[in-house]
């Protein structure tokens, strides 16, 4: 029998990365009734949980997510009763605009392909979309409008989730940078770079960019890119964009969107992203791409020609090879789970990926379909 030091901090789940994504799946652990160990490198929610756009969206996402999406905005609406926080989710609507005949088209057929998942999406043109949204621009020529989407405020989402874990019973425990993972014959055991050592025969790793190489160090490579999104806010104007609208152009420079929160400030990104360094943890923002970013906005929104930009920012993200994330069980490793690599799309399936991890961990098994993400599809 193997003798482990009697200062390890033992449970029956480790998670690595306290994100959106590790939070909720500590919180919802602790409901399945397992004990849990949470291990942030910096702060909860620090990292690109912290820094995105806040779109909690369903529409335009691949149909085979649409099951996780929708367990995911059942429990944003819950989320005050759930945790006692919202977050500042507004269920505001979603709105995607094209220019473009083709791309039109697009938003057509995606809107009959998903109402078998659930979701119900109307589609207007340009004039249709003005009288309800006079803010929309005169090159609009069609709109999809998904009402029962939204926004929330990135900030205050795992954080949230982290306090309701720790609440919940879970060891949250930030500062703590992994720096060595092995497995014995029956559990994980896990070092970090502060002399702590944990152990516990199940492990879920949630580190976002950094997931990639400790997935690697499985046996389990993928194809992956870690990227920053260009993101800015403007001065604040009287609010009266409720909905969020986002450009569904097929040309990347335009893929453009914006929100205004009820300070009347305008949160933007999308377009080009930049290359991120994950050894110094930064991903670097381009004015120039903040200036392409202008004149595409602006076409969305023709008022946005007049602001003033007062911030920019950007995070480190992880992109798979082909845009859909990790998640599920290891192929090689038994006890190993994956949650990482959400593509800059993550935001709105935090809860949702939390609760169907957990399922998964605890149980065995989940509803939600995971095949289309199950890291053996690049073996």
């Amino acid at each position: 029998m193997t003798a482990y030091p009697t200062n390890r901090m033992q449970a029956d789940v480790i998670i690595v990365g306290g994100g959106f994504m590790g939070a909720a799946t500590a919180f919802f652990l602790r409901r399945q009734g397992l004990s849990v160990i949470l291990l942030e490198r910096d702060l909860v929610g620090q990292a690109a949980s912290g820094v995105n756009f806040g779109n909690v969206r369903r529409q335009s996402r691949y149909l085979g997510q649409l099951p996780l999406a929708n367990r995911s905005r059942d429990i944003w609406l819950n989320m005050p009763r759930l945790i006692g926080e919202d977050a500042e989710f507004v269920m505001s609507g979603h709105i995607l605009v094209t220019t473009s005949e083709k791309d039109g088209a697009r938003l057509e057929k995606y809107a009959v392909d998903c109402k078998p998942y659930g979701l119900d999406l109307t589609i207007m043109t340009g004039a249709q979309a003005r009288a309800q949204f006079p803010m929309v621009g005169p090159d609009i020529r069609t709109v999809s409008y998904s009402p029962l989407d939204g926004h929330a405020n990135p900030r205050l989402a795992a954080p949230a989730f982290g306090r309701a874990a720790r609440r919940a019973g879970a060891r949250v425990i930030e500062n703590a940078e992994v720096c060595a993972i092995t497995k014995s014959a029956e559990d994980f055991i896990v070092e970090t770079r502060n002399g702590q050592s944990f152990q516990a025969p199940l492990l879920q790793i949630s580190s976002g960019a950094w997931g990639r190489a400790m997935a690697a160090s499985f046996g389990e490579d993928i194809p992956f890119a870690a990227n920053g999104p260009q993101m800015g806010v403007t001065e604040p104007l009287p609010y009266r964009i409720e909905p969020v609208i986002g450009c569904a152009s097929s040309v990347p420079e335009e893929g453009v969107y914006l929100r205004q929160v009820k300070r009347g400030n305008i949160v933007f990104g999308g377009g080009l992203r930049s290359v991120a360094d994950i050894v110094a943890k930064r991903a670097p923002i381009d004015p120039l791409n903040t200036m392409r970013q202008m004149p595409h906005l602006a076409r969305l929104v023709p008022q946005m020609a007049r602001l003033r930009i007062i911030r920019t920012w950007s995070g480190v993200e992880g992109y798979v090879g082909d845009n859909l994330p990790i998640m599920g069980p290891s192929s090689k490793v038994p006890g190993l789970f994956f949650a990482f690599g959400f593509c800059g799309h993550g935001f709105q399936l935090g809860p949702g990926v939390g609760m169907t991890m957990a399922e998964l961990i605890a149980t065995g098994r989940t509803d939600i379909p995971l095949e289309p993400f199950h890291i053996k599809r690049f073996q």
